[in-house]
């Protein structure tokens, strides 16, 4: 029998491409394990082939599984990541108000999407989401201004600043290749192929590129709902040969398309903090990022990237036409990128916190109830 107090954390299927996805998998492999028995518990419908009925029959009977969980496996904290929109906030809010009925301790982790006070609208609205926020034992958000608007709302006393972290050893131990000044500026962005990623102006800013005679070959890795569309997007303004849409990569073929790109693309509208900036960073591509999410605690603007407005092609060729004609610099800001993420956002480094946070709730724990 193990003699480890049990995590569940809750999250999408481990086989759905997504930042919490990434996020759950890293913390179930990480040595967080070594003092928590942890454990999966699968919510949303990533990864499932269900019907529209089905959705709702799983909705309604899914918090009552995970309370059976929770009583059969004597569970003592319940990680729920979330996200701010209505859907997710719904869902939650019954995973966490059965987590707490079953006297589990519970960790919200938010991973983005609206700010709070957008979310909340109304004042009636807003009383209400203020008290369901008193409910978790702890909140977890990932950047410096998340925590002010959260301490704001809710009050500091069980809201944490916890960002990603991710296995750097990989990434650190895979070498660039040297830089070639004559060589096209290489692109990459890697995420979903999904509304809100800025993938639109990736393309016409690639266009604009073309146009100025800007040498520069972009790599698309990931897919999703978009993909035929931003094709289609491509052909119309005849990029195809400047483009390459790689599909989703994994492992070595990640690893080894960051370690040869020069510049990581990611100009989202919304962001916690992408894992893909993370793994950019730490295999020495810069990033043109957007200041949105956890993005602007992880990048010093001409230090490791450089920040462009949202929605908008032609300052982001601007900044691409920057980079290309100064590899000195892009090779400057590729070594800055990787000290960055080895001294601040490791894995370990996330673990150990998330291993204290959770002793300290276990330590509060309630006695088990009598249901």
């Amino acid at each position: 029998m193990n003699s480890k107090p049990l995590a569940l954390l809750l999250g999408p299927s481990l086989d759905a491409i997504s930042g919490v996805t990434t996020h759950v998998d890293s913390l179930l492999k990480s040595r967080l394990g070594s003092e928590f028995a942890l454990a999966h518990f699968q919510v949303g419908s990533e990864g499932r082939a269900e019907s529209a009925l089905g959705r709702i029959a799983r909705f309604a009977r899914s918090p009552f599984a995970l309370g059976a969980a929770i009583l059969r496996r004597n569970a003592a904290v319940v990680h729920i990541n979330t996200s701010v929109n209505a859907k997710a906030y719904w869902r939650d809010l019954a995973y966490l108000m059965a987590a707490k009925l079953c006297g589990a301790r519970v960790v919200l982790q938010n991973h983005g999407g609206s700010s709070l006070r957008e979310f909340c609208g109304n004042r009636m609205f807003a009383a209400f989401v203020r008290a369901s926020l008193k409910l978790p034992d702890a909140i977890v958000v990932l950047s410096r201004a998340e925590l002010a608007e959260y301490r704001s709302m809710v009050g500091g006393d069980n809201v944490l600043l916890l960002p990603n972290g991710i296995d750097c050893t990989p990434y650190l131990g895979h070498s660039r290749p040297a830089a070639d000044p004559a060589a096209p500026l290489k692109l990459i962005y890697v995420g979903r192929l999904a509304p809100g990623k800025g993938l639109t102006e990736i393309l016409e800013a690639s266009a604009l590129l073309k146009r100025d005679n800007v040498p520069a070959r972009l790599v698309i890795a990931g897919s999703g709902p978009d993909e035929q569309a931003l094709k289609a997007r491509a052909r119309s303004l005849g990029i195809e040969a400047e483009v390459c849409f790689a599909g989703p990569a994994y492992g070595e073929r990640k690893l080894r398309l960051l370690a040869e790109a020069d510049v990581l693309l990611l100009p989202s509208y919304s962001e916690g903090l992408p894992y893909a900036l993370l793994e950019a960073m730490a295999a020495g591509a810069v990033p043109v990022v957007t200041r949105v999410g956890a993005i602007p605690d992880v990048v010093e603007e001409g230090v490791h990237g450089l920040f462009v407005p949202l929605r908008a092609a032609e300052p982001l060729a601007r900044a691409l036409a920057v980079l290309a004609a100064d590899r000195a610099r892009v090779s400057r800001m590729s070594a800055a990128c990787r000290r960055r993420v080895a001294a601040g956002y490791s894995i370990d480094r996330l673990a150990e916190q998330f291993a204290a946070l959770y002793s300290q709730l276990g330590e509060r724990r309630l006695p088990r109830p009598l249901l």
